[in-house]
């Protein structure tokens, strides 16, 4: 057969659902295998919304999301989203076109070597020289992009070798189970818990897969003992269970910290060197038991006493199968959660217009579903929605606390309503990052999904304005003008309403739920209390605890 139709019989064997991307002239053979599949392509207006919508398929289902471009400025466009899923942990394969390798006729016009380009972003990058390596190369790229840590691999196929003659065969996807941990290494964290006095379990991204959820609520459920998220931890078990203390939003001075500072023992489940541990450990200060599929590689702020590596679930399950629960101290955790919810809910009646963020968060979770699905572009109402919405269940906040690259938001909420139609969700965008990815409105409403997009508009890069004015320095550089959004979505198609008093986001959000469709609201967002809130209100407030 054609390699092409044989590279596209390879992903079908792995099920692969979806290809994202924008073909080039050097796709064309692989183009008409994929119309000629099962496999739906989805055309987007930007490679890199290609490889955000692919890496979200990857997070939320576990299996590689597919991405493709055609060589050159498509290929390179395609490097933020690499960056994106690998350091955030995202399965994803992306497949790139090229100029035939036997021949060539053009000289260097486009060319980049793109296999090399990758090799620092991915986990696995090669170009398939011949069709007859084709099974192997992409049963090894998905072997790879799936095993933890998760992240993106990356394919060449050029025109000339899409276009070839080969007589090779599908490769069938092996069995495979996760490695266990060894039952010393269970006895050993057993004991350690059990000796401590104040236990505290922090929950990581690397939590963030599904049976881990069920193992972690038996823990708890079994321990009593509190515990406490990162951002990408975020939803791993409900945030309104009462003995959550609260999220890891900040980086410093937060009542988290004083918990963390209090205790004597932490239990580290699924801690991801991408995120900044929420605590720098000190030779002499509290325990670290480090629970993750892999080692924990040692430097000066992180040097766990205890490691228990293997599949996550099966740990926590093991170790909650053998520990006995003590009588643990956990009166000055239960303090902190006090503060923590006395501190959420300042706020989160205020009228004032435009809207502060503490209220815009707690509109937000009111108006959203438990199981809806919130999509978080970057910005500093990331800050405010990790630290004061409530995640009910696992993977309904995605936020990205690993690159941290604005223009996700937008891509990210069309992959999860596509992967979870049945579900609510959500896109919330600063106006700068919105405007980054904000041509695949056209995407959305041409697929016609139900999509609610708020674009929170302060007229400025308000993050780093925040950190500007924290260093000293002037306003400058940061402030730019806004079209209309309103317009602009209908340009595209979808509908537009613009928010004009505080008061009526609950409503509208619901209105674009009831009618469906695409539906952007515009939202004027006042971020003036931000210094006031996150650098000095909550550390005075923490320091009386």
């Amino acid at each position: 057969m054609k390699a092409s139709d044989l590279f596209v019989r390879c992903l079908e064997e792995e099920g692969v659902e979806y290809v994202f991307g924008i073909p080039g002239e050097e796709n064309l053979d692989l183009l008409d295998s994929i119309r000629t599949s099962k496999i739906q392509l989805v055309l987007t207006r930007h490679e890199q919304a290609a490889g955000f919508m692919a890496a979200t398929y990857g997070r939320l289902t576990g299996k590689a999301g597919v991405c493709m471009s055609t060589l050159g400025p498509g290929a390179t466009n395609l490097v933020t989203s690499a960056a994106y899923a690998t350091l955030g942990a995202m399965p994803m394969l992306m497949i790139t076109g090229q100029k035939p390798i036997k021949t060539s006729k053009q000289g260097m016009f486009q060319i980049v070597d793109v296999v090399d380009m990758m090799r620092p972003l991915t986990k696995y990058t090669e170009q398939i020289k011949s069709g007859n390596n084709i099974p192997a190369r992409v049963r090894e790229a998905f072997r790879v992009a799936h095993t933890e840590r998760p992240g993106a691999v990356h394919l060449e196929l050029p025109e000339d070798i899409a276009r070839e003659q080969t007589d090779a065969s599908v490769l069938h996807k092996s069995f495979f189970r996760r490695p266990i941990a060894e039952q010393k290494a269970i006895d050993h964290a057993v004991q350690m818990i059990e000796k401590s006095s104040r236990p505290l379990l922090l929950i990581g991204a690397g939590a963030n897969r599904k049976a881990t959820s069920k193992m972690l609520k038996k823990f708890i459920e079994k321990t009593k003992i509190p515990f406490i998220t990162t951002q990408m931890g975020k939803g791993v078990v409900d945030e309104t269970d009462p003995l959550f203390l609260g999220n890891a939003a900040l980086t410093d001075h937060d009542f988290i910290h004083r918990a963390i500072q209090k205790s004597d023992l932490i239990i580290n489940v699924g801690h991801d060197v991408v995120e900044k541990p929420p605590f720098i450990m000190e030779p002499d200060g509290f325990q670290v038991i480090h629970v993750n599929f892999f080692p924990a590689s040692v430097d000066p702020v992180y040097f766990p006493q205890a490691t228990v590596t293997g599949d996550i679930a099966n740990s926590v399950w093991q170790i909650t199968e053998k520990i006995n629960p003590k009588d643990w101290d956990f009166a000055y955790f239960l303090k902190v959660r006090d503060a923590v919810q006395t501190s959420i809910h300042e706020g989160s009646m205020d009228d004032r217009f435009p809207i502060i963020p503490q209220r815009l968060v707690a509109d937000v979770r009111k108006a959203v579903p438990r199981d809806g699905i919130i999509c978080l572009d970057n910005g500093i109402y990331k800050i405010w929605f990790a630290r004061n919405y409530p995640a009910c269940e696992p993977n309904t906040v995605l936020l990205d606390n690993a690159l941290a690259t604005m223009g996700a938001g937008l891509p990210s909420a069309i992959a999860a309503k596509m992967v979870h139609p049945e579900k609510k969700v959500v896109a919330i965008c600063g106006d700068g990052g919105f405007m980054m990815n904000s041509q695949e409105l056209e995407t959305a409403v041409r697929l016609k999904l139900d999509l609610v997009i708020l674009v929170l508009r302060d007229n400025a890069f308000g993050m780093i304005q925040w950190k500007q004015s924290n260093m000293g320095l002037p306003n400058f550089g940061l402030d730019y003008h806004n079209p209309d959004f309103v317009r602009y979505a209908e340009s595209y198609g979808a509908k537009g309403c613009r928010v004009e008093a505080t008061e009526e986001l609950i409503p509208r959000m619901e209105q674009s739920f009831q009618e469906g469709g695409v539906c952007l609201i515009e939202i004027p967002v006042d971020y003036s209390e931000n210094d006031l809130i996150l650098n000095h209100k909550i550390k005075e407030e923490s320091m009386k605890l």
